[in-house]
């Protein structure tokens, strides 16, 4: 017995409740003792971060089945279980959750003064919601832990969002997401109510009709768009970017945008097999709309901030299309995309983070000639920049490359529109450098000119490392996903 529980600790407890303790150890902490607060919140999500990476270790490539399974009866009387596992798939969502919240609390080391316990408490909470989701075998459960999610996310934007704005952006992340997911439960009761249980496995080798196939997949098509998001449904997302603090966009950027990009591969992708048939122009059609018109808005922004915000719109959109091409290449190059851009954009992020906290201001006008006053970040921000352009070499290039060949193998044109939003992509990002570091320097409006510190420089690197490591030996992926991802194709018999 005691053998059983040492596994079920190391698998199940330890990245699932080590955040858990680690949000309500600073609630009996006095409000004066930030730095200790501090502390035990980096400390524990720097133990979570271990976890996946002995994971990872431990993974073995060679089967599709989920490993480190463990199962919690939940609910038995109604077949409803606590039911976790991690598969090819699944396995870099979690790295990447793990990864991004110690950023985030050194992030808001500093600028945090007001209420830091319960920045702490909501971070880690947000933390173990994460986890769970990507590590859920069962659809109910994976319903609750996704819709859990906006809600440190609301409070984060609503208590330390950076303008007046903040509520109405936090109430319009909420809503968006909250209304959307009613679709997927409905769907969700009805799949309960025909294989008797929520347990995944199953539900994956229950055949449903092809009426119901539809029905199931617009129900949780409604869910998942709006998280990805896709437009018209789109419009939380630039607002919640703008007004969160940086830390709150970091986060935002780099992991709840993925939700619905994994629905889809998760749930909806092997689960409706011709429901996905019949959707994909729906989806192509959506999907290259989304990239031209979100890239050709992003020219026109003028808020630092705004323009990043507008660039994961364009390239989750590029990832469902690789998705919905239903091959190898396309549905095996939309992962490593997912995981770069949490990266990238997060980084981007905190760049602009650094330049608002000594100039006070995101507007574009006012930037310029900062290369030659503040040269270490120019050159942290240009490596982020050329990562966002997908350019080889980088995180994002082979993933972005391997969408535009499974989507050409499907349909010739909707990969030409792909490829033009990536150009367009590559136009505003080149166009955001350029006018917040190049050209000259404007005295009359920016005063405070320094590079970033030790801790600023601290967070940089790791993204550094990352981006260039995930570019220029991209195999750690296919060697971790590519049996999941041919059983994917393989169930689906999209081949």
């Amino acid at each position: 017995m005691l053998e059983h529980f040492c596994e079920c600790y190391s698998d199940l407890s330890g990245p699932i409740l080590c955040p858990v303790l680690g949000s309500i150890t600073p609630l009996f902490i006095p409000n004066s003792r930030i730095r200790p607060i501090r502390l035990i919140g980096l400390c524990a999500s720097l133990i979570t971060f271990l976890y996946p990476l002995v994971l990872r270790i431990q993974f073995d490539p060679s089967t599709a089945k989920s490993q480190f399974v463990e199962s919690l009866r939940w609910l038995p009387y109604e077949n409803i279980h606590f039911y976790l596992g991690i598969d090819g798939i699944s396995l870099f969502f979690v790295i990447l959750t793990t990864f991004l919240i110690p950023i985030c609390i050194s992030v808001g080391w500093s600028g945090m003064r007001s209420y830091g316990k319960e920045y702490i408490t909501a971070s880690l909470i947000r933390e173990f919601l994460m986890i769970a989701v990507f590590r859920m075998l069962d659809p109910l459960l994976f319903y609750v832990f996704p819709e859990s999610v906006p809600i440190p996310m609301f409070i984060i934007i609503g208590v330390w969002g950076s303008r007046q704005r903040k509520i109405k952006a936090a109430y319009q992340f909420f809503l968006y997401t909250l209304l959307g997911s009613v679709f997927m439960l409905l769907a969700i009761l009805l799949i309960l109510l025909q294989t008797g249980t929520t347990d995944l496995q199953i539900s994956l080798t229950t055949e449903f009709s092809e009426r119901r196939q539809i029905f199931l997949w617009i129900a949780s098509f409604a869910s998942f768009a709006v998280k990805v998001p896709m437009v018209p449904v789109h419009i939380w997302s630039p607002e919640a970017h703008v007004e969160a603090p940086t830390a709150g966009s970091v986060i935002l950027a780099g992991i709840p945008l993925k939700l619905g990009t994994y629905g889809f591969l998760r749930f909806s992708i092997p689960m409706f097999p011709e429901a996905t048939l019949c959707s994909t122009p729906f989806i192509y059609t959506s999907s290259a709309i989304a990239i031209i018109y979100t890239s050709s808005t992003t020219l026109r922004q003028i808020d630092l901030k705004k323009i990043i915000a507008y660039s994961p719109v364009a390239h989750m959109n590029l990832v469902t299309i690789g998705m919905f091409s239903r091959n190898i290449q396309g549905i095996g190059g939309s992962i490593p995309p997912m995981s770069s851009h949490g990266l990238v954009s997060s980084a981007l992020f905190i760049c602009v983070g650094v330049l608002y906290d000594r100039h006070k201001t995101r507007l574009v006008r006012y930037y310029g000639g900062s290369v030659s006053t503040m040269p270490n970040l120019p050159t942290i921000f240009f490596s982020s920049t050329l990562a966002n352009m997908s350019s080889p070499g980088t995180s994002s290039f082979i993933g972005e490359f391997l969408i535009l060949v499974g989507a050409f193998q499907r349909n010739s044109l909707v990969a030409t529109l792909a490829a033009l939003g990536m150009i367009l992509g590559a136009a505003y990002s080149l166009w955001l450098y350029n006018r917040a570091v190049s050209g000259n320097l404007k005295p009359d409006f920016l005063h405070k000119f320094s590079d970033p510190n030790g801790r600023e420089v601290s967070i940089f690197i790791p993204f550094l490392v990352g981006l260039v490591r995930m570019g220029v030996h991209p195999k750690v992926f296919p060697d971790r996903m590519h049996t999941s991802v041919s059983n994917l194709v393989q169930h689906g018999k999209f081949n």
